[in-house]
């Protein structure tokens, strides 16, 4: 029997130390191939590109795994995985990551790392982002390859709903740091932001983005709670932003 086909993206591009950990994760148990951007797309959430031509090369081939870059984003790294670098090959399994910083609450909207594995769904594929809370260029990942390591095994079972991807975020620290793991919701919260202005070499005003989370929700049910209190978060991930149980309240613009 033929092994099943992973597809690795992410949105830290081709060099960041947390897509390798996600190939030593996943390599055993499948096909892995890689495409990600040739540079840093944090925070694109689910931009495609439409104004320029689209490129993507093999750069690296090391273990059975080949490695491509594009200038894409990560969703359209999910794209060009799929049409072009597997020419519509079924592909068993996404994995978006392993981001550096964690994608709880809000920040799933923002997220490329999702964003990729929110598409993989589109596709009919099983698809999940590994995030960890670590923002460093030099995070330490051997928690989280150990626990992917037990992780997507079990995914490679299953049959996920249609337009279902995992939102799967890992808290800093050693694996005898970490609590276990639970099923999550997404935590009420938002970003409390600053743009602040500083002056380039010319005397001309640019602004630096900033800010932190504010926690709204603390229940044990939410993925923010989990991951202040060690434990690992898998949040289900729907497509549909529909708010059906406010739909009445608008009906009167029917009339």
């Amino acid at each position: 029997m033929s092994k099943p086909l992973i597809l690795i993206v992410n949105d830290d591009g081709y060099e960041a130390k947390g897509l390798y950990a996600l190939v030593e994760a996943a390599k055993d148990f499948g096909e892995v191939v890689v495409v990600v951007p040739d540079s840093v797309r944090s925070g694109m959430g689910h931009a495609i590109t439409m104004n320029e031509p689209l490129r993507v090369k093999l750069y690296r081939e090391e273990d059975g795994v080949k490695y491509y870059r594009t200038n894409g984003t990560p969703v359209d790294c999910v794209k060009l995985g799929q049409k072009v670098v597997l020419r519509g090959r079924k592909i068993d399994l996404v994995l978006s990551g392993i981001n550096h910083g964690s994608n709880s609450s809000v920040s799933l909207i923002y997220s490329g790392t999702m964003a990729a594995a929110i598409e993989g769904s589109f596709e009919g594929s099983r698809a999940v982002g590994f995030s960890l809370l670590d923002y460093s260029p030099d995070a330490d990942f051997t928690a989280s390859v150990y626990y992917a390591k037990k992780i997507i095994p079990q995914l490679l079972k299953m049959k996920f709903p249609p337009y279902i991807s995992l939102n799967i975020n890992i808290p800093k620290g050693n694996v005898e740091d970490i609590q276990g793991i639970k099923i999550t919701r997404q935590t009420k919260g938002y970003w409390e932001e600053d743009l602040e202005e500083r002056v380039d070499c010319f005397g001309r005003p640019y602004y630096w983005l900033s800010g932190y989370l504010v926690d709204q929700d603390g229940k044990e049910d939410s993925c923010q709670w989990a991951l202040t209190h060690n434990y690992i978060s898998i949040q289900p991930v729907q497509v549909d932003l529909t708010a059906y149980q406010y739909m009445d309240n608008f009906k009167f613009l029917e009339e």
